[in-house]
């Protein structure tokens, strides 16, 4: 019997999730509804599992193979140019779209359907958390920023250290192998996992309640496909002049499974993988997706905070004026890490609505709708980190132009068979 490929078994996940949502919430079936509810939580906890170490030993190793690199310092630049670069665009685009649609506008919701979230993030919260206090303590409690900040250290002192440093480099290069292998099992999960967040997602909220975040959440997935199928492709073609329909068929694995996972970094092996396969050297692709999957959020970094601040503000009817405005453009832009790739964006949302001055308690009228908005979001994400290192690399003219011609969508049941491709001198 031929095997399902992942796609389609995705796909069901999604059908049958939305049958079993319907079925609970409708037929008031508590016991299915507590199923899909467990079903979610456990699949989205062993993504956070792995996502400590996996996090500290990928950007550790990184920046270590940096030293493979010719002209690393400028690859790095460029990178975090690239990244801020589309992240403003993206923000732009997210204002653009709030302030034609007025998403806060006769929403039908109430000032008691607001709560002030559990967690918010405010710059100096931010900026004193970028230090642990100590080393354990970032990963008993997935403080993500805090381990990038350890990682980044040991990284750079191993390269300083040179040749000293190589037994460590064995190590950590093994436990990194070691972490992918068990994330990939995870991953092959996530068919069933996606039936529990779906499912989940329609028990508890209902078309009723979507239907009151209609123009919300039209904005967001508008804003997001704008810049997923208009911004990046025009960037493809004008700056790295690669055809982006070739783009989209070498990395749609990776855009396929952060769309069901919601996870940045529980979807980096795959997008590494495409990349690599888009004709990026490892070296350097080793490097900018880990760092990428932790700090480049344009769907939810940008596109998201900026609605959601509009609709916040309409909702309260709170005038925001061209201060506010460049306001949501410099968080955006600067203070994109604070996502750290897991899924939902609420720190990024409340540092927002703190540096604006607006209600905190506005980010609970979101959370109802955030799993939905949160598929495209990562998506978005994804796609913007390999796109970042295909621009940066046809610059630098590193990038394997016959390999990107011939990437090829792949099913994930072959991601871990499949043949490693040498790596390409940079």
């Amino acid at each position: 019997m031929p095997r399902v490929p992942f796609w389609a078994q995705i796909l069901l996940g999604l059908v049958l999730g939305v049958a079993l949502g319907w079925a609970a919430r409708s037929g008031d079936v508590s016991w299915l509804g507590t199923a899909l509810t467990k079903t979610g939580e456990i699949f989205v906890q062993l993504l956070k599992l792995v996502v400590a170490p996996l996090v500290f030993f990928a950007i550790t190793i990184s920046i270590t193979n940096l030293r493979n690199v010719h002209n690393a310092a400028r690859l790095a630049t460029r990178t975090l140019l690239w990244f801020m670069a589309t992240s403003l665009i993206a923000v732009a685009i997210g204002l653009a779209i709030g302030l034609l649609t007025h998403p806060g506008s006769g929403t039908g919701l109430s000032a008691g359907d607001a709560a002030k979230p559990e967690e918010a993030g405010t710059w100096l919260d931010f900026l004193t958390g970028i230090v642990p206090t100590d080393i354990v303590t970032p990963f008993t409690e997935l403080q993500v920023l805090q381990i990038v900040f350890m990682a980044v250290v040991v990284g750079v002192a191993a390269l300083k250290l040179g040749e000293k440093a190589a037994p460590l480099l064995t190590f950590g290069e093994a436990v990194l192998a070691l972490l992918q292998k068990a994330l990939w099992w995870i991953i092959r999960l996530a068919p069933v996992g996606t039936v529990g967040l779906i499912g989940t997602a329609i028990k508890d909220y209902s078309w009723d309640l979507i239907g009151k975040y209609a123009t919300f959440t039209a904005d967001v997935y508008i804003g997001c496909a704008v810049v997923l199928f208009g911004v990046y492709p025009l960037l493809l073609a004008t700056v790295a002049k690669v055809n982006p329909l070739q783009f989209f068929r070498g990395a749609w694995p990776a855009i396929q499974l952060a769309f069901v996972s919601r996870s940045s970094v529980g979807t980096m092996p795959v997008t590494q993988k495409v990349t690599e396969r888009l004709g990026v050297p490892r070296d350097y692709a080793s490097f900018a997706v880990p760092f990428g999957s932790t700090t480049k959020m344009d769907g939810c970094a940008s596109i998201y905070p900026a609605i959601a601040a509009i609709f916040i503000g309409e909702f309260y009817g709170i005038q925001l004026g061209l201060r506010e405005y460049l306001l949501i453009v410099v968080v955006s832009v600067i203070g994109s890490a604070a996502t750290a790739g897991l899924t939902g964006a609420t720190i990024m949302l409340t540092l927002t609505l703190s540096t604006l001055g607006l209600p905190l308690a506005g980010v609970g009228l979101l959370l109802a709708i955030d799993p939905i908005l949160d598929m495209m979001r990562t998506a978005t994400n994804v796609a913007g980190q390999a796109v970042v290192p295909v621009l940066v690399a046809a610059r630098e003219k590193i990038l394997d132009r016959e390999r990107f011609a011939g990437a090829r969508s792949f099913d994930l049941d072959s991601f871990e068979t499949e043949p490693q491709p040498a790596t390409a001198a940079a």
